[in-house]
């Protein structure tokens, strides 16, 4: 059997693996490819894919860099099931719905352009259509229940901790005569975060795990720690009250609204900030949040307490939920402190664009980074040091005060990275017993160099940095 990586390899956006045995193929995740500028030619489906000879397509959560092109799998002739968590099940209603509503409406607005300079139109990647053909594909798999996939396989669920209904998958596959055991990490939670339950390292049951591929985002560091950060967001927010200035926040709908959501709620409440208007300018964060409430199963302990004593762990007074085009603009006139959390969280497109455009080049505004900012995307070049960037086809120059807080992350760092690794180590009491080979993905290429190094360091000497399309035997 072969494993194939077709994205986020030597990078960080548009995971999918290719997963091909004798009785069967399996694409796990079909990821966008986010922030360059031939993303639009490298978001086709690859050819070694071969839809129409699928036999499934499994998911580990519901971000776009992992489910952004499953939309193209049936024009291309895909018929068969894509198995993910309920919550994820949920989540990508919500996500793809929007991501088809941007495709239109951005390609709306490249052939304005495009059309003044004499251009041909371009075509969106997909539509609402196509989003509404895969929906009734998803197939709703438990977590930490091993099911049939594809002949030959089966599949399991474990929480990875990273947003509601995320997993690392474990894939035990017939080949010939024996099975293999491969693990996919998805993108591997931080123990602690808000909300949501710890990341649970995946162990098939009993037998050895042959590989292992994970994600290396933050493989080269750790996040500040999370008193410091909260200090930091403290000092951030009440220098903002005092000059009556605007945070702009650029969020992931589903999991860093949530978390800054969380964190505002227990800030005003013990009085360590003032009350302020906060703003959720974003109508799939709004329904992510709604989403949230209603799997309460997925929760941590400590968002259970604050719900059993009648409170809402994601709800405060003074949020403020924008839903429609006109509620945004609203927010242009705004005067006095707010927060204004908008998508998307890499600032390649959504509402935050245009909170951009009239916010950036002035000097009493504040931008705060909360999550990573793939190469080649706007929120890069900011945090970067540009001093004018282009929004919208205008240069706007940077005067805000820009911020990173690296601590509300949603990925593990490097320690966190390295302890989930080190849950593989064989038992002492079998000494021959071997590390599983570790395949390094989801990260840029300097981060998974140092995470490789660091796993070295800890006996873990069997390691692969896969290039895109280059397939792993087993």
């Amino acid at each position: 059997m072969k494993i194939t990586p077709l994205g986020a390899a030597g990078e960080v956006t548009g995971s999918s693996y290719l997963i091909e045995t004798p009785e069967a193929r399996v694409l796990l995740d079909l990821g966008m490819f986010q922030g360059g500028r031939d993303d639009y030619k490298r978001n086709i489906i690859h050819p070694l894919v071969k839809p129409e000879s699928l036999d499934a397509v499994l998911v580990t959560h519901a971000h776009n860099d992992h489910i952004g092109r499953l939309p193209l799998l049936p024009a291309a002739g895909f018929r068969g099931p894509i198995f993910a968590t309920p919550a994820t099940c949920a989540l990508a209603v919500i996500m793809l719905r929007d991501a088809g509503h941007i495709q239109e409406s951005d390609t709306i607005r490249i052939n304005y352009r495009r059309a003044r300079r004499g251009a041909p139109p371009i075509t969106p990647l997909y539509t609402g259509v196509e989003v509404e053909q895969v929906l009734p594909l998803f197939k709703p798999a438990a977590m930490s229940r091993e099911i049939s996939v594809a002949p030959g396989i089966t599949a399991r669920w474990t929480e990875a901790g990273h947003i509601l209904g995320s997993a690392s998958i474990i894939l035990s596959a017939r080949d010939g005569g024996t099975t293999k055991h491969i693990v996919f990490s998805g993108d591997v939670g931080v123990v602690g975060a808000p909300v949501l339950a710890d990341p649970d390292p995946p162990h098939p049951v009993g037998v050895r795990t042959d590989l292992v591929f994970l994600e290396s985002t933050y493989g080269d560091r750790d996040h500040k720690p999370l008193g410091p950060t909260i200090d930091e967001f403290v000092h951030i927010i009440k220098e903002a009250v005092w000059s009556k200035q605007k945070i702009l926040i650029p969020t992931f709908a589903v999991g860093r609204t949530q978390t800054l959501i969380y964190y505002l709620r227990e800030l005003m409440t013990s009085g360590r900030v003032p009350r302020f208007p906060v703003y959720i300018d974003s109508p799939m964060a709004i329904e992510a949040v709604n989403l949230y409430r209603k799997h309460p199963e997925l929760h941590d302990d400590a968002a259970r307490v604050i719900a059993a004593d009648g409170h809402d762990p994601l709800d405060f007074p003074g949020l403020a939920l924008s839903k429609t085009a006109d509620e945004s603009r609203r927010l242009n006139s705004l005067e006095g402190a707010a927060v204004i959390m908008a998508g998307s969280g890499m600032c390649t497109g959504g509402r935050i664009l245009h909170h951009l455009k009239h916010n950036l080049w002035r000097r009493d505004a504040q931008l705060l980074i909360v999550g990573f900012q793939s190469k080649g995307s706007l929120g890069r070049e900011i945090v970067e040091g540009a001093k004018e960037v282009k929004i919208m086809g205008e240069w706007i120059a940077v005067r805000a005060k820009i911020h990173t807080l690296g601590g509300f992350s949603a990925h593990a760092g490097r320690s966190g990275l390295l302890n989930w690794a080190t849950t593989f180590a064989p038992p002492a009491s079998q000494p021959s017993a071997k590390w599983p080979r570790f395949a390094l993905t989801h990260g840029e290429e300097a981060p998974r160099q140092a995470l490789a190094n660091s796993l070295r360091q800890r006996g873990i000497t069997n390691i692969i940095l896969p290039n895109f399309a280059q397939a792993i035997e087993l």
